[in-house]
């Protein structure tokens, strides 16, 4: 652990600043938005996976009491352009691609008439040919999905959480489903592969997970039908890219479209923009405010689950355990859009050791499924289960600790990534050294059912803006533009009371709308804490200035000669010499001539990212009769710079390894050969329930980021890597049977254990 300077508030656990709101009910979300006039809309879901529309008889609909209009493609006022991703589509025009793609779209005073007209609706398709697996797609006599050339996945809001560049085009001049080959490499894999004193192979599969968010999407869209202003209350991570999109497809200036970010009942990478435009356009097409409400399965049915992946891993190695080659080709399912993982899919799994022969090769296929999307780290779950699966192989092979394995081949600051770019500040050895001291690890047995695993994610980083106001009652209001899902206002408070000397409890965070709020990036990518904190800091700094320099002619002291502290700027070493902030601000904007209110404007834009690492370790028991896996204790150790308020990181690090216990477990949607979901409720899709879950101990390793605020990196993301992982490698250590495949339900776990027993190789 680093020592850290002594803070008065910054590193203290503090409650949630919006806690109360949320436990008594008073949180607005945005279903609980109505507005006069409000319609409610309820979409018309394809029931096929790949369909000619020939007609949609929407007569029997509108006689329904209540129908107001039924809306297709036809109707709404969308430039149009070939679909390129979810989240630019509004209705499905001429031909639907995906089961559950949206249709028709009912609007109706009260939603149960909205219901029941989508139910009336006479909608006639000519079934088509549908490539719903992988192996479909590939095989070189099927149908492909986008005859004139795959889209462009440029516009897809979701890959602000994984965008990395680079990588050697694989692809050719051929159309077919394939959208995307390439290569990542350094060295000569094949090479070093073939003199390796030690190879380990396997095939690892993962499912399609769904983000398993308690709200669904939800989104109101109002309008101003004669300033052509389009007003959107809605649930989303990114409000000002949302903004940027819904105008683009409409047609309309970014200043005519205000969103407006309601509390979000969970996103995980899933919410942005998915309903917006929809929304936004059907409100401009019937003059009225549209209320648009997915319900459960409707929400399993058309958004963007993150993808399904085959790896197939080949590591070689010394006898001494130093790694020399790394071959791998990642087979990612990305639905009907393209969303293009394989670039931070390769970035991670080519640069969590140290290798100097890397070959990665990315196969990215459309299926007619539902286009996959962002999922809390997005990718490197599946990775991470291939990579350190094959690493805790090793170790048994060359019969060495597989924590000292990881440790003798640990990426440090500098290192190349899967890209070969070098990695910034990064702890994963001091993650590690924690580890191997922990009991649970260091006391363990053979065959006692502990297994360890690696993970990390770059971290995201974008530019932001805060303004900070001191007010005449002392409160000190801090106004950004980045939306909270995750408790950083929390951390925020904390931000802006340390620097200006108040307590806590006298900031107030103001959260605007794209039209108040000054500019942040989304919130994904474990980015907002990074970048928003330091704009919030710099923003402190400059009230802190302005209330001295003022506060100095007041008290007739020299500036150098003044301090705040609980709110008020006192004379150092004259007691009673002192003068609330409040007081403060009161005099500056009441006194002729100025110098006027107090307010501080920050912005921040940091230059370099700084990943996250963490190692979790788990203890497992096994019913070897049925093939039950019950976690018994975890450990989550994580890198998280500085923790700016323990208690909000503590619950990310809790709330992603319960995630990372799904992955391992419990979830996948299942669709069968032609493109029907069958875990389409929470009655088949499975989620860990709280007696699923054990005591979960997060570790805190201070390891500070140079150009993080106050030393602090993203924590949303590394929490959820190495679950699944770590759950695998201890089935291995209680049962000898190594899982090649997520998620790892009884029927799997009792069919590997009995492979072991009749001494079958399972590895592909």
């Amino acid at each position: 652990m680093t020592q850290q300077p002594p803070h008065r508030y910054l590193g203290k656990a503090r409650k949630s600043v919006d806690g109360m709101e949320k436990v008594t009910g008073r949180a607005r979300y945005a279903g609980d938005v109505y507005l006069p006039g409000m319609l409610h809309g309820k979409l018309a879901l394809s029931m096929y996976a790949h369909a000619r529309i020939v007609r949609i008889d929407t007569a029997a609909a509108k006689a329904i009491p209540g129908v107001v209009a039924v809306l297709t493609a036809h109707d709404l006022p969308v430039r149009q352009q070939q679909p390129s991703s979810r989240q630019t589509t509004t209705l499905a025009r001429d031909v639907v691609r995906y089961r559950g793609e949206p249709v028709a779209l009912v609007l109706a005073t009260h939603l149960a008439a909205a219901e029941d007209a989508v139910a009336a609706l006479q909608i006639d398709y000519e079934p088509l040919p549908a490539v719903a697996t992988v192996e479909a797609a590939l095989d070189p006599a099927a149908p492909v999905i986008w005859p004139q050339g795959a889209p462009q996945a440029d516009s897809d809001l979701t890959a602000t959480h994984a965008a990395v560049a680079r990588g050697e085009e694989q692809n050719g001049h051929t159309v077919s489903n394939v959208h995307e080959r390439k290569r990542f490499s350094r060295g000569d894999a094949m090479t070093a592969l073939t003199a390796a004193d030690v190879v380990v192979t396997g095939t690892y599969r993962t499912s399609i997970v769904h983000q398993g968010y308690l709200e669904p999407h939800a989104v109101v869209a109002d309008i101003d039908p004669l300033r052509r202003q389009i007003m959107l209350y809605t649930s989303t991570q990114g409000q000002f890219g949302v903004r940027d999109e819904v105008a683009r497809l409409l047609g309309l200036r970014p200043s005519q479209v205000t969103v407006v970010p309601m509390t979000v009942g969970g996103g995980f990478g899933a919410k942005y923009g998915i309903l917006e435009p929809l929304a936004a356009a059907a409100a401009m097409a019937v003059g009225r405010p549209v209320r648009i409400v997915l319900d459960r399965s409707e929400d399993f049915l058309t958004t963007t689950p993150s993808p399904a992946s085959t790896i197939t891993l080949k590591l070689g190695a010394t006898r001494e355990g130093i790694l020399t080659a790394l071959v791998a080709e990642i087979v990612i399912d990305n639905g009907v859009y393209p969303f293009t993982l394989g670039g931070i899919m390769s970035t991670l799994l080519g640069g969590y050791y140290r290798c100097p022969n890397v070959q990665i090769d990315v196969v990215e296929v459309l299926t007619h499924k539902p286009q996959a999307g962002a999922y809390r780290a997005p990718g490197a779950p599946q990775v991470t289960f291939a990579l350190e699966s094959s690493i805790d192989e090793l170790a048994h092979r060359l019969g060495l600790d597989p924590l000292e394995l990881r440790m003798r081949n640990a990426a440090t600051t500098g290192d190349p990534m899967g890209n070969n770019d070098p990695w910034p500040s990064m702890g994963l050895t001091k993650v590690l050294e924690v580890a191997a001291a922990h009991p649970l690890w260091r006391n363990r047995t053979p065959g006692s059912g502990v297994g360890m695993a690696i993970g990390g994610w770059p971290c995201g980083m974008s530019p932001a803006a805060a303004v900070c106001r001191v007010d005449t009652d002392g409160i000190v209001r801090v106004h950004v533009g980045s939306v909270d899902i995750s408790g950083v206002n929390s951390s925020f408070v904390l931000v802006a009371a340390e620097i200006l000397g108040v307590p806590p409890e006298q900031v107030e965070i103001v959260a605007g709308d794209t039209r108040s709020g000054p500019f942040a990036g989304p919130s994904g990518g474990s980015q907002i804490t990074y970048s928003v904190a330091g704009a919030v800091a710099a923003a402190a700094r400059e009230a802190r200035r302005q209330l001295l320099e003022i506060a100095a002619d007041m008290l007739e002291a020299r500036i150098d000669d003044l301090d705040i502290r609980e709110g008020e700027v006192l004379v150092r070493g004259v007691p009673g010499r002192s003068l609330p902030i409040g007081e403060v601000a009161r005099r500056a904007q009441e006194q002729p001539g100025g110098p006027g209110p107090i307010v501080g404007e920050g912005r921040a834009a940091p230059a370099e990212n700084a990943p996250g690492f963490v190692a979790h370790i788990v203890q497992v028991a096994v019913d070897q009769e049925t093939g039950r896996v019950q976690p018994l204790r975890y450990v989550a150790i994580q890198d998280v710079g500085f923790p700016l308020n323990p208690l909000m990181v503590e619950g990310q690090i809790h709330g992603g390894a319960v995630q990372g216990i799904g992955w391992a477990l419990h979830e996948a949607l299942r669709y069968d050969e032609r493109g029907e979901l069958l875990t389409a409720s929470l009655m088949d899709y499975t989620l860990p329930r709280a007696a699923d879950v054990p005591s979960i101990e997060a570790v805190l390793v201070t390891n500070p980021a140079p150009n993080g605020p106050f030393g602090a990196r993203g924590v949303g993301e590394p929490p959820i890597t190495a679950g699944a992982a770590a759950i695998a490698n201890a089935i291995r250590d209680a049962t000898g049977a190594r899982i090649y495949e997520l998620p790892m339900r009884d029927e799997i776990v009792f069919q590997a254990i009995r492979q072991v027993q009749e001494g079958e190789d399972i590895s592909s």
